[in-house]
């Protein structure tokens, strides 16, 4: 008699071999799956070509609309066999507070085979109604040209200028001519025209076993962008390798890549490396001590590739620029799109930073609760193993406030379900943690099961809201479920559809206090080529994959962000963490760093990575505790929880495969440290949510460069080792096991006090100091004024109603101030001014407290906490009392701890128990 073979026992079969192969390249990276610039043909054209090859010029120049236009053109073809290039469409806009917008494209009226995408959804709609609408152009002869070139007003101090032959656009400054950002100065100008196919054309791309149609034909970009007076240039996340960006082309660069940005899902990536990770900001940022800094972003979802040139790079180009103090030149290349491009004048750190989100939307501000401490791991088994992490926590004095479920929470990795057996309760579970404060977050991926019995796959075939392949039928791919289908975020439509899913009724099993991980949204394909989906597949209005690939997770993330809205019917700020990310996504959530690895080398990464993230835009972003692959030595771990306790997202994460590292498993002492760095985080957590709330109005990053603070000191230029918290906290971070030294630059003119002991530092130099396994070297600025919350919770829920303590730092004039943002730390009511932000100034022997509200007569939100401490440090020893008005009431000063639970310290001057109203106007006068 025959077997009874199960019919679907070879497709099982293939399932396990291709997660064998996908889970096996786990263990290293392995750089030959995927493209690199000599295999990706676009971007080797554009490396190939010399400077000054591009013949474009411009003609009919005009004002229009309010925007200097202009036809691109080029010179008739010297042979018959040449293709003769159709006129592009050139469009300078100049808006308010220093931003140039530069556009070019095809001319519709030509009839090109299709529209070229332009990104939907990423500029604010309320940026075009800053536009400056232009009245008119100047001309002037510029470089010795035989022809002139138009003048157009920026803004007070700055103009935009067109030369039209050779074809260039620069942003200078007024004064003296001196140039800021430049378009094509190195003629290395091109833009591959869409096509119809012919006879004969043969224009597909193969790599490996894949094979990429492209109907159109060739239609890459590329151009040269200078940033003159700069030291270095920073930003175009996401890769692992220093902050200051280093030269990948010119005199002593061996055979480097350009820096890649094409979103991908990487294993246990290397550092140090140009490689492109999961997501991807056209952003770059010239710095320098000579003028400052300036910006400059494409706004482009295609495959791009950047190159820094060296110092020499163009040496027999025989161009001669404008003389320069340190001009940085930079090659920018992508697959596809349109030149949709924004000049960021600056002329601070800060100013471009606002300037590029007044383009892109500032941060979302978080719930408090997420800015606190995150569990997580792939997979905690069961609801017995949720509970029981839960009161380890408890058990052992540790705070925490999110529980997060990986994949394995789900009925076969059917995202919005539950495995009924190991989570038979899940609404129970989530309000036993709702209890303490706690929250859960549950994981929701792009790929969704094609299973004829998962309602959610039947709903999206039905509609047809699946992205296509390249013959128009559903794209089916492979992912954690197996066969897998993915929804087509481009489309409003779908993007609305797949919000409703998050509903409580939709979403089986979900409450309020549960929130969404979006992970694998790259989107990662395992059996597709570079472990993503093919170029050649089809969205929403016949845009082709590889124009939007790098938005695709931006969408998603901005789906599931709206999602959580309308479940709290628009009343509880979401929190979403996306691993891919584009320009813009800082309005839906946070990010992470991604599948880092426990070791040394990936701890230090961490700090330029976040710092890059930050500086374009995503300041809620972190780095996993501890590194997702491999088992952290336990001082490598406790490093981690002193250095991620920074990070303005703070989460510990792990492998399934990986040994459990929660932080009571290595001993007592080390549970100790680890504890320690914890409630470091939530002693801080009035200054970080109040740092949030800067982000929130002016996209200046919690964590910053050292440099945004000291722009002129070169010496904090290409420091990625410490960084600031705020403009208060200046932190340094030990990378290397078992060291009993570390040198710390102190930067400024004025002290700086350590964040532990008070002891007070000389800025402007570096320090050689002992370090212990208790901390790392953390120091408060002099001049500032830092609010804390020194009781310890189970949660930062807990934590609402406990009273502040202020730090006082004092400068050499015997002067501080700093400010504080409340609100109820979870709805959207701050928008109508439902919130409390003070301003506190110590001078002359007096802390002053006023209110920064608008209409501050108007009380929409207040609070019955109260300042029960004031430290001050810096002072001399000598006033016993101080005198608190309008009470009239006094309070002693003695000396006290500079912290209430820790080791020893010298005792610091204290005021204790002034008791007065967090949101009142008052004076502390001391006596």
């Amino acid at each position: 008699m025959a077997p009874n073979i199960n019919p679907t026992l070879p497709l099982l079969l293939l399932l396990l071999l291709l997660f064998t192969l996908h889970l096996s390249s786990v263990s290293a990276w392995k750089k030959e799956e995927f493209r690199t610039c000599n295999q990706t043909p676009f971007c080797k054209r554009a490396r190939s070509r010399k400077p000054h090859s591009s013949s474009l010029f411009a003609t009919d120049v005009a004002i229009l609309d309010g925007a200097l236009t202009a036809n691109l053109r080029q010179p008739p073809p010297e042979s018959p066999d040449q293709d003769q290039i159709k006129p592009l469409l050139f469009t300078l806009s100049v808006y308010q507070n220093g931003v140039v917008r530069v556009k070019i494209d095809e001319d519709p009226s030509l009839d090109p085979p299709k529209k070229r995408f332009e990104v939907p959804d990423v500029v604010l709609p309320e940026f075009e109604s800053t536009k400056l609408w232009l009245q008119r152009f100047q001309t002037e002869t510029v470089d010795g040209d035989s022809g002139p070139s138009s003048v157009v007003y920026v803004a007070d101090g700055y103009e935009a200028v067109l030369r039209h032959n050779p074809f260039e656009v620069y942003v200078r400054e007024k004064q003296g001519k001196r140039r800021v950002l430049s378009l094509n100065s190195h003629g290395l100008f091109d833009f591959e025209q869409l096509r119809v196919k012919q006879e004969g054309d043969d224009w597909e791309e193969r790599f490996k076993s894949h094979t990429d149609v492209r109907p159109y034909g060739p239609q890459s970009i590329s151009f040269d962008v200078s940033f003159f007076d700069a030291d270095f240039v920073y930003g175009i996340p996401e890769h692992a390798s220093s902050f200051a960006l280093r030269p990948t082309r010119g005199p002593g660069v061996d055979d480097s890549e350009p820096y890649r940005l094409f979103n991908l899902d990487v294993f246990e990536y290397i550092h140090d490396s140009p490689f492109g990770l999961y997501g991807s900001i056209p952003f770059m940022l010239g710095h320098g001590k000579a003028r400052g800094t300036s910006g400059f972003f494409w706004l482009n979802a295609a495959e791009m590739q950047i190159d820094v040139l060296g110092s020499g790079w163009d040496a027999e180009s025989g161009i001669l620029l404008p003389e320069s103090g340190g001009r940085i030149d930079t090659l920018w290349m992508s697959e596809a799109g349109i030149v949709d491009t924004f000049f960021f004048i600056g002329p601070g750190p800060k100013d471009v930073v606002r300037q590029y989100t007044s383009v892109t939307g500032m941060p979302a501000m978080p719930q408090l609760f997420s800015t606190a401490y995150h569990q997580c791991r792939w997979n905690y088994r069961d609801e017995e193993d949720v509970e029981n992490v839960d009161s380890k926590f408890d058990e052992h004095d540790i705070p925490y406030d999110v529980l997060w479920l990986d994949i394995e929470h789900t009925d076969g990795k059917r995202y919005f379900t539950w495995d009924r057996v190991l989570f038979p309760n899940p609404e129970q579970m989530q309000n036993k943690l709702a209890a303490k404060g706690r929250h859960m977050v549950t994981i929701v991926d792009p790929h969704i099961k094609r299973d004829e019995s998962f309602h959610l796959h039947k709903e999206a075939t039905s509609k047809g809201y699946y992205v296509k392949d390249a013959t128009g039928k559903d794209y089916d791919g492979w992912c954690w479920p197996g066969s897998s289908s993915y929804p087509d975020m481009l489309n409003p439509e779908i993007r609305s559809w797949w919000s409703e899913k998050f509903s409580l009724k939709n979403y089986v099993g979900s409450t309020p206090w549960l929130y969404i991980w979006n992970d694998m949204n790259e989107p990662s394909v395992f059996n597709g080529p570079e472990v993503t989906m093919p170029r050649d597949a089809l969205h929403y209005g016949g845009v082709e994959h590889r124009e939007l690939h790098n938005a695709y997770g931006y969408y998603f993330h901005m789906a599931t962000s709206d999602g959580l809205v309308k479940r709290g019917d628009g009343n509880d700020r979401p929190f979403v963490l996306s691993r891919a990310f584009f320009s813009g996504s800082q309005r839906y959530g946070a990010v992470w760093t991604g599948d880092n690895t426990a070791d040394w080398d990936q701890l230090r990464v961490s700090i330029p990575m976040i710092l890059t993230l930050g500086l374009t835009g995503m300041t809620f972003s972190g780095a996993d505790v501890g590194g997702f692959f491999g088992n952290p030595e336990t001082e490598l771990l406790v490093r981690w929880y002193q250095l991620g306790a920074y990070y303005p997202f703070f989460r510990a994460h792990a492998h399934h495969d990986t040994k459990r590292r929660e932080p009571w498993l290595f001993g007592e002492r080390n549970t100790e440290l680890m504890r320690d760095a914890i409630h470091t985080r939530y002693a801080l957590l009035p200054y970080f949510y109040t740092l949030f709330r800067e982000a929130n109005t002016s996209g200046v990053p919690v964590m910053r460069p050292l440099w945004m603070e000291f722009p002129s000191d070169k010496a904090t230029f290409s420091n990625d080792e410490a960084f600031m918290v705020g403009n208060s906290l200046l932190v340094q971070g030990i990378y290397t096991e078992q060291v009993k030294h570390a040198s710390v630059y102190l930067p400024g003119g004025q002290s700086w006090y350590d964040l532990r002991t008070g002891i007070m530092y000389k800025g402007g130099t570096t320090h050689k100091l002992e370090v212990s396994e208790e901390t790392i070297p953390a120091f408060q600025r002099a001049g500032t004024i830092i609010p804390r919350k020194d009781r310890y919770r189970r949660s930062s829920t807990q934590m609402a109603n406990d009273p502040y303590t202020l730090v006082i730092a004092l400068n050499s004039s015997h002067a501080a101030e700093g400010e504080l943002y409340i609100d109820d730390g979870k709805s959207f009511e701050f928008k109508q001014g439902a919130y409390i932000h003070r301003h506190f100034v110590f001078s002359d022997g007096k802390l002053t407290s006023s209110s920064l509200v608008p209409n501050a007569g108007r009380t929409l939100f207040s609070s019955a906490c109260v300042i029960e401490r004031i430290i001050v440090l810096g002072h001399s020893s000598g006033p016993k009392n101080a005198l608190i008005e309008p009470s009239n009431r006094k309070a002693e000063i003695e000396l006290g701890p500079l912290w209430l639970r820790r080791g020893k310290s010298a005792p610091v001057l204290t005021i204790r128990r002034p008791n007065v109203p967090v949101a009142d106007d008052w004076t502390i006068k001391f006596l």
